[in-house]
């Protein structure tokens, strides 16, 4: 057993969470807006520490992180390439102006990303958070397309800003803000893949649909336009993560691809979560057989900082008019240098092997929780959906329909053992796994073990 933190199993010193950990909550919940953080009596701990796979907590206790921080830590925490990126960089310049005089940190991070971009002309926007990317996105879309109308999907994530609130299908997100959203985003049922193995026979969950009968509702829309005029931009994620870990069926996205063409649609691949690694590639899109036309990257991107992109051909970014000494889409910390050195470093490990590792881990995982779970699989109680490391368990119910909760009760069993997951899906149905990709051989091991044992006091 390894003894150097970063591949450690599980150490809990105390009850989870512990006494400090307690009265940090008392402490945030005195100056915090009281919509963002939950706070329970059993939720969360606070975190000091992380290095690898590993977090620590302000009482010591020591976890083994399943989400790498919303799916950021692919590279595993303070990747020591990332941390040494920002520790030159700081010793130069913190902060620049990144649209007026811009650091030369920014031009070697465009650089980097164009040669990972699927065009030989990949043209960027530089942004800070997965939001901010998707509204840049927007605008571009509408620019190139010339139509002010979106489709987007049910169970989509696209961030919680007003633009890319519209394009989110969360009705609990939108509720509070509903008529400030643009009208012109029409949400079809997202797709579901019907093959074996691709997560249980259609009909389970009224919120899904088969491909064909989506494309029917696309056709309708292409022909009469969205409550905002016609439909000029659709907006997808080729694997649905905080969705339930829902990859686009293949047939669907070669159909969409043929629509784009013939209606010029704009595709926006929402690569935030799936992009850059995660999924085992450099992007997800071509995984699946989607074609985009603006590709989202964020999260992995930055290595921990604030950091996130919308990439397009010249061909679609070239809508937008040249600058002329005023920036029509930027902000203050646009082109940030230690978010661009971080991203630097960043891509480069993406580059040199990273997604393939997290391919090998995926593999790793997902054929040991195939094992430990393979009567419940068979019988319709637990749907495994996973592209290279984003892995999805759909907990059902015994007459297969999606088990609300499921996945948070797991999520929370799981975390008073030491480890660190989030639940998915728009009833919390799904236990979602994005670990780095440093994970040792006996962390996967224990991973698989801990995750049957949850699972199956959830399932009796």
């Amino acid at each position: 057993m390894s003894d150097a933190f970063g591949t450690l199993l599980p150490r809990l010193v105390t009850p989870v969470p512990g006494p400090r950990s307690h009265a940090l909550a008392d402490r945030l919940r005195a100056v915090e807006s009281r919509n963002v953080t939950w706070l329970a009596d059993d939720f969360p701990v606070f975190w000091e520490e992380a290095l690898g796979a590993n977090v620590r907590d302000a009482d010591g206790n020591v976890f083994v992180d399943l989400t790498a921080a919303f799916g950021v830590a692919l590279p595993g925490h303070r990747a020591p390439e990332v941390v040494r990126a920002l520790e030159a960089q700081a010793g130069r310049l913190i902060h620049g102006m990144g649209d007026v005089h811009p650091p030369t940190a920014k031009v070697r991070l465009l650089e980097a990303l164009a040669a990972l971009m699927p065009w030989p002309d990949a043209r960027t926007i530089l942004t800070s958070s997965g939001s901010e990317a998707v509204e840049a996105a927007l605008k571009t879309a509408r620019l190139s397309s010339g139509r002010p109308g979106v489709v987007a999907f049910q169970g989509g994530y696209h961030g919680l800003t007003l633009g890319s609130l519209a394009a989110t299908s969360r009705a609990d997100f939108r509720a509070p803000v509903a008529e400030r959203l643009y009208p012109g985003v029409v949400h079809l049922p997202f797709p579901v893949d019907t093959a074996p193995g691709a997560g249980g026979p259609v009909g389970r969950d009224p919120g899904t649909a088969e491909v064909g009968a989506v494309l029917a509702r696309l056709d309708r829309l292409l022909d009469s336009g969205t409550p905002g005029g016609p439909v000029g931009t659709v907006i997808v994620e080729p694997v649905q993560a905080r969705g339930g870990v829902r990859p686009l069926p293949q047939a669907f996205a070669r159909a969409l691809a043929e629509r784009a063409r013939r209606h010029g649609l704009v595709i926006v691949a929402d690569e935030i979560f799936t992009g850059l690694g995660r999924c085992g590639a450099p992007l997800a899109s071509p995984r699946v057989g989607l074609d985009p036309d603006i590709v989202c990257v964020g999260k992995v991107l930055g290595g921990g900082m604030p950091l996130s992109a919308c990439v397009a051909p010249a061909r679609v970014m070239d809508a937008w008019p040249a600058s002329d000494g005023e920036a029509l889409h930027t902000s203050t910390f646009l082109g940030h240098p230690l978010s661009c050195a971080a991203g630097e470093a960043v891509l480069a490990l993406v580059a040199g092997g990273l997604a393939a590792r997290a391919a090998r881990l995926g593999e790793a995982l997902v054929s040991g929780l195939e094992a430990a779970l393979a009567d419940l699989i068979e019988a319709d109680r637990v749907a495994l959906r996973s592209m290279g490391l984003l892995i999805g368990l759909e907990l059902r119910e015994a007459d297969g329909r999606p088990r609300p909760g499921a996945g948070a009760a797991v999520a929370g069993r799981m975390l008073g053992r030491g480890w660190l997951v989030l639940p998915a899906g728009e009833t919390g149905a799904v236990l979602e796994l994005s670990p780095p990709a440093v994970l040792t051989g006996e962390q996967v091991a224990a991973a698989v073990r801990v995750v049957e044992e949850a699972v199956r006091e959830e399932l009796p």
